[in-house]
């Protein structure tokens, strides 16, 4: 029987390498990625080249309207901070978004009889968001097997997170390592109608940074 896995894939750097190494760790791999009422589609646009690049048994893109409450940058009419000074948690968090997200990968690992998700949340690099915790994941899948039929007749859930402890630059040597092309991918909050990095927001910072380093 196959082995199967749930990536939750957005098109950016670290979720490009998360499904790497599942491919690499033998899963067959269905990635999920989700409109969301994001700023831009053009992450979209990337996760589709990625999943067809490194290879997915199936590519499916939900559309969930996390814009209707706003209440981020990335969702609703606020500037995305450009001047690189963090004090808590960020503008650019969206409301609940990972759980929202996990939640859904939840259900289709269920359906489709996987019992693995994969996700590429960091803790190390993080900008401050809550839910890319390693006691976040571990509290959710926690819920994820008291919550499912699976869970609780014994054929529990693991959520995987293999980035978590992971710098951006050994994030991005794994990466390269596994084959992948991270020109695909889209890491900026906002980017040109063309798809040009600001250059200037956090995650644009990080990435270029993490880049420069390895030269």
């Amino acid at each position: 029987m196959d082995k199967l896995a749930v990536v939750l894939l957005s098109g950016g750097l670290d979720s490009a390498t998360v499904l790497a190494i599942a491919n690499n760790s033998g899963y067959n791999c269905h990635a999920l990625s989700f409109e969301y009422g994001q700023r831009h589609n053009l992450e979209l646009e990337s996760a589709k080249k990625v999943a067809e690049t490194l290879g997915v048994a199936a590519h499916i893109v939900s559309n969930i309207d996390l814009s209707a409450w706003g209440g981020s940058a990335l969702t609703d009419d606020i500037d995305v901070p450009k001047n690189g000074s963090r004090e808590g948690i960020p503008i650019t968090y969206v409301p609940a978004r990972n759980t929202i997200f996990l939640s859904h990968a939840l259900g289709f690992a269920e359906a489709i009889g996987a019992r693995d998700i994969f996700i590429g949340v960091n803790a190390v690099d993080y900008s401050g968001y809550p839910d890319c915790r390693g006691e976040f994941i571990e509290a959710f899948q926690t819920m994820a097997n008291l919550a499912t039929k699976a869970g609780v007749q014994g054929d529990g859930f693991t959520i995987h997170a293999p980035l978590i402890e992971m710098s951006k630059v050994e994030i991005i040597k794994c990466g390269l390592e596994l084959g992948v092309d991270y020109s695909m991918t889209q890491s900026c909050y906002d980017p040109s109608p063309e798809g040009v990095p600001c250059q200037q927001c956090d995650a644009c910072r990080l990435r270029d940074a993490a880049f420069a380093e390895i030269n």
